[in-house]
């Protein structure tokens, strides 16, 4: 059987769906189609209900700072499901030595903060004459190199909150490529973020908009809510397809078939909007030239949902992380009924703690009652829980956390020349170019501009156009 669209989307995840949202809004009769193997949207979004606790499976929110979330929330229709958690409220904590320390939100009360010794707060300060290292420098290596060992334990709870990753092996181009821009140009960190800051500054007082911290963003009824609205508004088998396999990619006149388990799909353009990994194992079914590596190392991880009266004396924030000298079972866990309230039955509160990671994949192999009793031993020796879990749920993801390691550089090299030579064939992920919520959606957008782009002779007003709605 044969089926035609002008654009083809491989994958109902966020990445595939808000780069339909995109196009339906900027060109509302464009003839597109969804197909996702799965028997729902989402991908590696996944809210979990059960009993009267909502927890996460996936990601548990963004930050409410990316113009390409809210318009993607407004065309959803969820404004009036949003839930947000500002961070000017809710503290972070590090476990130190032990025990949870607050980490204020602003960089001077983080100086004045017992976190670190004096010594360890000047050597900071040989940022602004050290010179940046050669090749493709660890965060570990950098950040040593940068501001000294004592801050590698702020790192690497950054990046096992972010990643689940190995500082020792993430690339710092590759995870934080402004921040190493920024080092390039100015030569130090500190002398690019100050005048990042004042640009910032002076850019949001110009334009009317709020200064300070952003917020993190999720829904009433859980993560799960946005593809399942953005979903909702694409009709069934005509404009998206469930149980629907990409088996494999061609390329012909006039644009790309996809050849599924019945049907072979023609289109003019194709978004492969997949995770890094499925979208390289897909394309090894075509004649494109091949990429640098098979696939990326994976971090998997699990989340483990604890129930419990409200007797404990949970510090108030957002959860806390533990770097790996800690040697903790748990990465770290979120207080998540404190961020949002509704998440629990009345008079209970929640804890999601995160267990594995890129250093730890044996624990996933563990039995649940297993995990559930190290995690809980974990967290009373560092929080006041009198009590046992009345509730508790070990949730297993079916994905990993791509990790931004050796090669990944080069494979985003051969996107940028994959994407040059073939204007019709978009790929975007979870992976390409980060892994959060935002930049998911500012690739989707930016593959919604390629294939609006090669419709340009067809509009009556400018490209220039399309960008402006969003402001």
């Amino acid at each position: 059987m044969q089926s035609s669209a002008e654009v083809l989307i491989i994958g109902a995840g966020l990445s595939g769906l808000a780069t339909a949202t995109f196009l339906k809004h900027k060109k509302p009769d464009i003839s597109l189609l969804v197909i996702e193997q799965g028997d729902h949207p989402g991908g590696a979004v996944a809210s979990h209900i059960e009993e009267g606790y909502l927890a996460e499976a996936g990601a548990h929110g963004f930050l409410d700072n990316s113009l390409e979330s809210r318009v993607l929330i407004h065309e959803a229709g969820l404004d009036e499901e949003v839930e947000k958690a500002p961070l000017s409220k809710f503290v972070r904590y590090i476990c130190l030595n032990g025990q949870l320390n607050a980490i204020p939100q602003s960089p001077g009360k983080i100086l004045h903060a017992p976190l670190v010794p004096l010594t360890a707060k000047l050597r900071v300060l040989a940022d602004l004459w050290k010179k940046p290292l050669p090749d493709e420098p660890t965060v570990a290596q950098w950040v040593k190199h940068r501001f000294g060992k004592e801050i590698l334990p702020f790192a690497d709870a950054v990046f096992t909150g972010t990643y689940a990753g190995d500082i020792n092996r993430l690339k710092l181009e590759a995870v934080m490529p402004g921040l190493h821009n920024m080092e390039q140009t100015y030569g130090s960190v500190l002398k690019g973020a100050v005048h990042a800051g004042l640009a910032a500054y002076k850019k949001k007082k110009k334009e009317g908009k709020k200064t300070g911290l952003p917020a993190m963003t999720s829904f009433k009824a859980g993560m799960s809510r946005l593809p399942q609205a953005m979903a909702a508004k694409l009709t069934p088998n005509k404009e998206i397809m469930y149980r629907t396999v990409a088996r494999s990619l061609a390329q012909v006149k006039g644009g790309w078939v996809v050849r599924t388990g019945q049907l072979e799909l023609h289109a003019k353009h194709v978004v492969i909007a997949l995770p890094v990994n499925s979208c390289l194992d897909l394309l090894a079914y075509s004649e494109l030239p091949p990429p640098p590596l098979a696939a990326l190392p994976e971090a998997r991880i699990i989340n483990v949902a604890l129930g419990f009266p409200d007797k404990g004396n949970i510090p108030f924030g957002f959860g806390y992380l533990a770097p790996e000298k800690e040697e903790r079972f748990a990465l770290g866990a979120l207080f998540s009924s404190q961020m949002f309230p509704a998440r629990t039955p009345e008079g209970h509160v929640l804890l999601e703690a995160l267990v594995g990671g890129r250093r730890h994949p044996e624990r996933l192999e563990l039995p649940d009652e297993e995990i559930i009793s190290r995690v809980y031993d974990d967290l009373q020796q560092l929080i006041d829980l009198p009590d046992p879990p009345v509730f508790s749920r070990v949730l297993r993801p079916n994905y990993g956390i791509p990790q931004l390691e050796e090669g990944y550089l080069a494979l985003l090299q051969w996107r940028q020349r994959l994407h040059a030579n073939n204007s019709t064939l978009h790929l975007c992920g979870f992976g390409w170019q980060g892994i959060g919520i935002n930049d998911m959606h500012k690739q989707a957008w930016k593959m919604a501009k390629r294939i609006l782009a090669g419709y340009q002779e067809e509009q009556e007003q400018p490209q220039e156009e399309v960008k402006g709605v969003y402001f």
